[in-house]
């Protein structure tokens, strides 16, 4: 939440610091013209404020969206190797590496964590950082 409140305060800063500003001028002098090369800086503040909303919006959903907490739900199944799961979304196994001290063969759980990328031979493999949810036994 900090993160996105100081990406919230950053770009109101810019947007504060694209203001642009007039000298001061002695007393009955005529103002500075509000016009560069013929665009008006309403005209200015309005491109800026076009170009960078669309960025911010974009960067706070990306951001939202990769830290967003990768879960798998599946039975647990102990093997000769460790313990596996098979992933209800995907029907794929993964071995279970990481934070395994409370996941329990033979039971359905959602796991948080992320993937690893399998290497040449080796199965598919989930690193798990947190059990979400333990639903108990595993239906056949």
């Amino acid at each position: 939440m900090a993160k996105f409140l100081s990406g919230i305060l950053i770009v109101v800063l810019v947007l504060v610091l694209c203001v642009p500003t007039g000298a001061q001028a002695p007393i009955g002098t005529i103002p500075p013209s509000t016009h560069f090369g013929g665009v008006s800086t309403g005209e200015i503040a309005a491109i800026v404020a076009g170009v960078v909303v669309p960025v911010v919006v974009i960067a706070i959903v990306l951001f939202h969206h990769s830290a967003k907490a990768r879960t798998i739900t599946g039975c647990v199944v102990a093997t000769p190797n460790g313990l596996n799961v098979s992933n209800e979304r995907d029907n794929r196994v993964y071995a279970l590496s990481g934070d395994t001290a409370g996941v329990k063969a033979g039971e359905r759980m959602r796991l948080q964590g992320h993937k690893i990328d399998s290497g040449a031979g080796n199965p598919l493999s989930w690193q798990v950082s947190e059990i979400q949810k333990d639903y108990g036994a595993c239906r056949p």
